[in-house]
């Protein structure tokens, strides 16, 4: 759907109307507008800040611009504001345009930055959702190019208690590294499991999975404290799509042969079902010959990686075109005498921007972009 001339405004419009829907993220609108990722910030951001006229072709000459709100025009926003509490940016900058006509008054997203400042904006909390995964799957080629993990659904033992089986098997070999039967879905089981395949297995180059807990959650990128930690591992958090199982199919059906396998019936016990598994886990590896790696046993294709599981982590660097902040306890960082909230969980961590325009860059924490940082909006925004 490219910019013709004839209805650039048209689309403009749609742009706008498809972002503020909720359906798309920057890079979904990207691709179906076939524009840039900068483009698409540009007409949001212009859009939010001046309205429909925000979106008129400017021309291109350059000019001169101040970008500091004198204390004065600030004093003339908050008298406003005191006498009229009811009021928002755009009505209070309405009045005093008509009152002041001399003046050239600040759009309503400064005064609106101003009244926030001061603490006269209470912020509108909406439904957090985790952010879409917008980076291209990793091709599995080969042995530990992708390994795929994810929580069999849980079921219920004799003994009373749910079991959630936590599998990771090597996408290219079918290869099954780990089938732990666990009480709870949690960090520290899964990141004790995790690193136990990676001291026998090696590291692979990604982990695809679901967006459950613990693989990914509502904070920038969908990071968790896993995420963070196989970021640093140098292994990419892959994850599939909501509702779209299919984008992780080999893992999806497997299950269907490890339940008909290993719990009709359900053992009695934790330790009972976890015998069953370790059964079908050597089965399933050394006996059973798959159709997708030519009648051979996973066990015949598999190898172990060459990248070892290291005994202490790399500080993470970053290349030199890369501005690089430390974010505090809070999970802020400082830029330009500013706080900006990045996330709790990357506190005592360093983050890198790289500049893709005057007000806008790309947010990475390791080699994992995470979010766009918009300068006049102050924020970093999900991708």
């Amino acid at each position: 759907m490219p910019w013709k001339e004839t209805c650039v405004m048209d689309m403009k419009v749609q742009l706008l109307a498809d972002w503020m829907s909720l359906e798309y993220t920057v890079v979904g609108l990207s691709r179906k507008y076939q524009v840039s990722r900068k483009t698409v910030y540009k007409w949001i951001r212009r859009y939010e800040e001046e309205g429909p006229p925000g979106l008129i072709d400017r021309s291109s000459a350059p000019i001169h611009r101040t970008w500091a709100t004198s204390t004065e025009i600030i004093s003339y926003i908050l008298a406003i504001k005191t006498k009229h509490k009811d009021l928002g940016p755009k009505k209070i900058i309405t009045i005093l345009k008509k009152k002041y006509p001399d003046i050239a008054w600040p759009a309503a997203s400064t005064a609106q930055a101003i009244l926030r400042k001061e603490g006269w904006v209470k912020t509108r909390h909406r439904r957090k959702h985790t952010p879409s995964y917008t980076e291209p799957f990793i091709d599995s080629k080969q042995p530990n190019d992708v390994w795929c993990a994810d929580f069999k659904g849980d079921f219920l033992l004799g003994e009373g208690n749910r079991c959630y089986p936590l599998t990771i098997t090597d996408s290219y070999s079918r290869y099954l590294l780990c089938c732990r039967g666990l009480y709870h879905p949690g960090y520290d089981p899964v990141r004790k499991y995790y690193e136990q395949a990676f001291r026998e297995y090696g590291l692979p180059r990604a982990i695809r999975t679901d967006n459950g807990t613990p693989f990914a959650s509502v904070s920038l990128g969908g990071l968790t404290r896993l995420s963070v930690w196989l970021i640093k591992l140098g292994i990419t958090p892959e994850r599939i799509e909501p509702g779209k199982p299919q984008q992780n199919g080999r893992h999806e059906r497997f299950h269907r042969t490890l339940k008909e396998a290993t719990i009709k019936p359900p053992r009695h016990t934790l330790k009972g079902q976890q015998k069953a598994f370790d059964r079908f886990k050597k089965l399933y590896n050394d006996e059973r010959p798959h159709e997708g790696i030519g009648q051979k046993t996973p066990d015949e294709v598999y190898r172990h990686s060459e990248r070892a599981y290291p005994d202490k982590l790399q500080e993470i660097g970053y290349a030199d075109e890369l501005t690089t902040r430390y974010v505090k306890p809070g999970g802020n960082i400082k830029w330009k005498g500013d706080h900006v909230y990045v996330s709790k969980l990357l506190s005592g961590e360093t983050i890198g921007l790289k500049q893709i325009d005057d007000r806008s860059w790309e947010v990475y924490f390791s080699f994992h972009l995470i979010g766009i940082f918009d300068e006049s909006l102050g924020r970093i925004l999900a991708l």
